[in-house]
C-alpha cells in the first residue's frame, strides 16, 4: 500500500470530513408523490390496435399449441413466432399486415368517439342530448333526400 489511492480506498480518519451528517431520507413519501403523479386509466377508453405481428401472433398460437401440447412457456411460443415472422417474405405478411391496418382504422373510429365523449363530458353535457342532437340532424338529411327525389 504506497502513496496512490484508487476509488476504493478508504481514507484514514484524520483526512475524513468534519461536520454535520445528512438526516435520514424518508422513502415513503418519494414512493407516494411518484404514485400521485401518475394518471388513472380510463376503462373505457378503447385499446390500441395490435401490430401485423401480432395479428399474426394470434393465429400461430392455436397451430403451435396443436403441434406442440406438452409446451407451455409463453417464452417458447414467442420465439418460435418471432423466428418463424423474421423468416417470412413480405408477401406472406401481407394479410397480417391488411388485418391490423383494418383494426387500426376501427380503433381510430373508436378514439374519435371517445375523444367526442371526453370533451362532451368535459363542458358538462349529457351524452345523450348529443346523442338527439346527432339523430334529428341525419334525420333532417335524409327527408332532404326524399324530397329532392319526388
Amino acid at each position: 500500500m504506497t502513496g496512490a489511492r484508487g476509488k476504493g480506498a478508504v481514507k484514514p480518519a484524520e483526512d475524513r470530513k468534519v461536520g454535520k451528517r445528512k438526516a435520514p431520507v424518508d422513502r415513503s413519501s418519494i414512493r407516494k408523490a411518484k404514485k400521485e403523479k401518475k394518471a388513472k386509466k380510463d376503462p373505457n377508453k378503447p385499446k390500441r390496435p395490435p401490430s401485423a405481428f401480432f395479428v399474426f401472433l394470434e393465429e400461430f398460437r392455436t397451430t403451435f399449441k396443436k403441434e406442440n401440447p406438452n409446451v407451455k412457456a409463453v417464452s417458447a411460443v414467442g420465439k418460435a413466432a418471432g423466428e418463424m415472422w423474421k423468416s417470412m417474405s413480405e408477401e406472406e405478411k401481407g394479410p397480417y399486415e391488411v388485418k391490423a391496418q383494418k383494426r387500426k382504422a376501427e380503433y381510430e373510429k373508436q378514439m374519435k368517439d371517445y375523444n367526442k365523449k371526453q370533451e362532451i363530458s368535459a363542458n358538462g353535457r349529457d351524452a345523450e342530448e348529443v346523442n338527439d342532437e346527432e339523430n334529428e340532424g341525419s334525420g333532417e338529411e335524409e327527408e332532404e333526400e326524399d324530397e329532392d327525389e319526388d
